[in-house]
């Protein structure tokens, strides 16, 4: 703590020091403007120094005298400078500033009139604000967002307008921020910078464009509505794109023009993204350039491309790319490393043979040296891979690729951990390889590793999606893994206060249970529990119902294993069932429950267990008259199943579904203009 810190020995001189700091103290202006001096030049460059000085209480001192307007005005401009030198220290000296009240104070002091005094409350600003890593929450009012802006008109100078674009930059974190800059007019004021052709002014004015449209589509819209002298912000931002500019503006136009198209304001088709943005943040990812910024292309690129087809396979058509991310695979730099797992991830989604051509890159794995650059490289794979088939074969097929992924898993780097297992989410969508690759590999062993410890939140979920995956019928995964307790697992997941994980689980049980061996689905019941079975058909999240009812589904079908499955938990599959029948769900719901009716009618005894209950039939004979078609006949199928001829009973069925009405409703339904109805 600050409070602990030992006596400074380096300020200074030690016999002298004391003397500084209590002229700072001093009536007299010219002491006291000699000991902010001395000290301000103590501090630069020295976290030490930083420390020793605000151990001894300066910085209380260092307030009062910016308050008090009736000080000489270099005492107050000496103050604001050392100020932002302790705010170029430690996390715990900013922390100090910005508890003792420094932000709102800065803000009010630009209300004055002193031009060089504005100037170092606006460079002390930009430095607190980069230094807040979100730990400490500042709030901007309108009024000093506007008088912020200000300080950003064409007439302003160039330090000025960098220091604003710089702290709206850094302090625009979420939906209340990027809200709170659009109603002070920032759109338009950002958008008037970009003409200046000054670096230090362009880049982080593109960072704050691009922090406002992200995942927000009102700011986005009101954003590629705006124009400086009749030129859109588009055709702006398209211009920066080009090869003449400085590195880091091409990267930040190319994440507002993603932003922007991922917040709904760009479609993809648009040109501006599929023969600008694109094609840039390709040719950046390639080895000519840095490894912070191929690291950075390749995370922009992940995110671009993470939910569209299309850009994934226009994306992946060029073999340089997938050379050039695998070869950050082997940088020592973890953000790098990170980012070409997420470009893996997104351009393997979504299509097969997007797959198999990343897979068969052979150049993309060769070593795995290092500590950092990694996580936007696996990024960038993950949304290379998110949906196409082909990219995913090319993308495993690749030289060590597998055994990256695999190694990512135990990575030290929890980043690098999570878009590891986000890219192999993305490769196990391939049916093909989980039957080979994923197999040969064993990937579910650290897998099951990394779920069975205590992952954070993020990382269980892309864990448990995974696993989702790994877990379907033909999977030669889910038997090792079913003898390293995936059940339990699963089912101590559907318990879990969030729905993702609570989805996560049902759903990877329901894959469990299709066309199981019996022993597995009794063994599902029994981990699961009635309760909380009853409870997830209760839960508020209509996705977590809908699997649930896969499950159920699933656990009394095929045929041969409905008799036995309701022999052993017939009364709780009824109850069940009869529970989502009589709630307010919709018809998609409601047919699923139907659907539990119809295996269930399949089986030779197990159908007893519908014709005893009176309720369940009474329901039957309304969902056939029901408006909805699904409905009419989901239920119909249900009764063909209870009355089949060559079965047992049949003569007694057929005669209590005709006392029931039955046949009326059947020959009511004969005149339906609904050609599906009408044939069953």
């Amino acid at each position: 703590m600050l409070s602990d810190v030992r006596p400074f020995m380096t300020f200074m001189d030690v016999e002298h020091s004391r003397s500084y700091i209590d002229d700072l103290y001093s009536s007299d202006p010219d002491k006291c403007l000699t000991s902010l001096i001395c000290i301000k030049n103590s501090v630069i460059g020295s976290n030490r120094q930083k420390e020793s000085v605000i151990a001894q209480g300066i910085v209380p001192r260092l307030i009062q005298l910016l308050k008090d307007r009736n000080r000489k005005a270099a005492i107050r401009l000496e103050s604001v400078v050392t100020i932002g030198s302790l705010a170029k220290g430690t996390g715990e000296h900013v922390e100090l500033l910005i508890n003792c009240g420094t932000v709102p104070l800065l803000l009010d002091l630009l209300e004055e009139n002193d031009p060089l005094l504005i100037d170092a409350c606006l460079c002390c600003l930009r430095t607190l604000s980069q230094q807040d890593t979100g730990r400490f929450q500042t709030v901007y009012s309108h009024r000093h967002l506007q008088k912020l802006l200000s300080f950003a008109e064409p007439e302003e100078n160039i330090l000025r307008q960098s220091c604003v674009a710089s702290i709206l930059s850094s302090l625009c974190k979420g939906a209340s921020e990027q809200n709170a800059l659009r109603l002070a007019g920032a759109a338009q004021v950002l958008t008037n910078m970009l003409s200046i052709c000054h670096t230090a002014v362009r880049v982080p004015t593109l960072t704050c464009l691009a922090a406002m449209a992200f995942e927000n589509r009102a700011v986005a819209e009101e954003i590629t509505n705006t124009s400086y002298k009749d030129t859109k912000v588009i055709t702006i931002l398209a211009r920066l794109l080009s090869r003449d500019k400085p590195i880091d503006m091409q990267l930040e136009a190319a994440r507002c023009l993603t932003n922007l198209h991922r917040a709904g304001a760009i479609m993809a088709y648009d040109a501006v993204i599929t023969f600008r943005t694109l094609p840039c943040l390709v040719r950046l990812c390639q080895i000519e350039h840095s490894t912070p910024h191929r690291a950075a292309a390749a995370n922009t690129l992940a995110y671009l491309t993470e939910v569209d087809s299309e850009l994934q396979q226009t994306t992946a058509i060029s073999n340089q790319l997938i050379g050039a991310l695998a070869e950050l695979l082997n940088s020592n730099n973890v953000l790098a490393r990170q980012a070409a797992f997420s470009a893996y991830a997104s351009l393997a989604a979504n299509d097969e043979d997007i797959r198999k051509r990343l897979i068969e890159t052979n150049r993309l794995l060769i070593g795995w040296d290092g500590e950092s650059g990694q996580h936007r490289h696996v990024r960038a794979f993950a949304s290379l891979g998110a949906n196409d088939e082909d990219i995913r074969k090319r993308i495993i097929e690749t030289n060590r690729l597998m055994e990256r992924v695999v190694d990512g898993l135990g990575d030290p780097n929890e980043g690098v951990r999570l878009a590891a297992i986000r890219c192999l989410h993305s490769l196990s969508r391939s049916v093909q390889q989980l039957r080979t690759t994923f197999q040969d590999h064993s990937v579910w062993r650290p897998l099951m590793a990394l779920l069975t410890g205590s992952p954070p939140l993020e990382l269980l979920s892309a864990a448990s999606s995974t696993l989702c995956n790994l877990l379907l019928e033909f999977s030669p995964a889910k038997e090792p893994m079913l003898q390293q307790g995936a059940v339990q697992l699963l089912a101590t997941l559907t318990t879990r206060n969030e729905p993702a994980l609570r989805l996560n689980g049902v759903w990877a049980l329901m894959n469990l249970a299709f066309q199981a061996e019996q022993r597995v689905k009794s063994q599902i019941l029994t981990a699961l529990g009635t309760d909380q079975i009853f409870r997830l058909l209760a839960d508020s999240d209509t996705r977590i119902l809908m699997k649930t009812l896969g499950l159920l589904r699933n656990l009394v079908s095929p045929r041969a294993h409905t008799d036995a499955m309701m022999t052993l938990h017939g009364p709780q599959v009824m109850q069940a069932v009869v529970l989502v029948l009589e709630g307010p769900h919709s018809p998609d719901v409601k047919e699923q429950a139907l659907c539990i009716l119809t295996n269930i009618a399949d089986g030779e005894r197990a159908k007893d267990h519908i014709m005893a209950n009176d309720d369940v039939l009474k329901k039957l004979t309304d969902y056939m008259t029901h408006p909805s078609t699904r409905l009419q006949i989901a239920a119909i199928y249900c009764i063909t199943n209870l009355i089949r001829q060559e079965e047992p009973g049949a003569a007694e069925r057929q005669l209590r579904l005709r006392e029931m009405g039955v046949v009326n409703i059947l020959n009511q339904l004969s005149t339906t203009p609904d050609n599906l109805l009408y044939d069953k």
